[in-house]
């Protein structure tokens, strides 16, 4: 199920946040992680459209943020990784909420393999990402 997240799930979605960059960003420093981890929670929540994925417990377990026809968060539990949540998310993304562009790291291989198989594209590189960060991004439009 996919929902709108209230604001008392903000912590469990941060929790989300944390513990799946910890399983997928082996290339950010701990401190970059302790720098992002505030603003997630302060600014950037606040600045998307958020959507969780329940599961049949009503657990989350995955959610994302989108901006006009921007996804700008896609976050997924660890231990629910694998189970086709991230592609029901990304599905309802581009359907419902029109996504066609995304922003991933470049050294975040799994995503980016992710997002090409989901039918987006490479359009652009940025050496930096949004907060300044030497941590490249791939500019990615889904193909029409």
């Amino acid at each position: 199920m996919i929902i709108q997240p209230a604001i008392n799930d903000y912590e469990t979605l941060l929790n989300i946040w944390e513990n799946s960059v910890r399983a997928t960003h082996d290339f950010l420093k701990e401190e970059d992680l302790q720098f992002y981890k505030p603003l997630i929670l302060n600014e950037y929540f606040h600045q998307v459209n958020l959507f969780c994925h329940k599961n049949s417990n009503l657990e989350i377990t995955g959610f994302m943020g989108i901006e006009d026809d921007k996804l700008e968060l896609l976050f997924i539990n660890p231990v629910s990784r694998g189970k086709g949540i991230g592609k029901e998310l990304l599905i309802y993304a581009i359907k419902q909420q029109k996504v066609k562009r995304v922003d991933v790291n470049e050294q975040n291989d799994q995503a980016v393999d992710f997002y090409r198989h989901m039918g987006f594209r490479v359009v652009n590189r940025s050496e930096f990402d949004g907060a300044g960060k030497h941590y490249p991004i791939l500019h990615m439009e889904l193909k029409c």
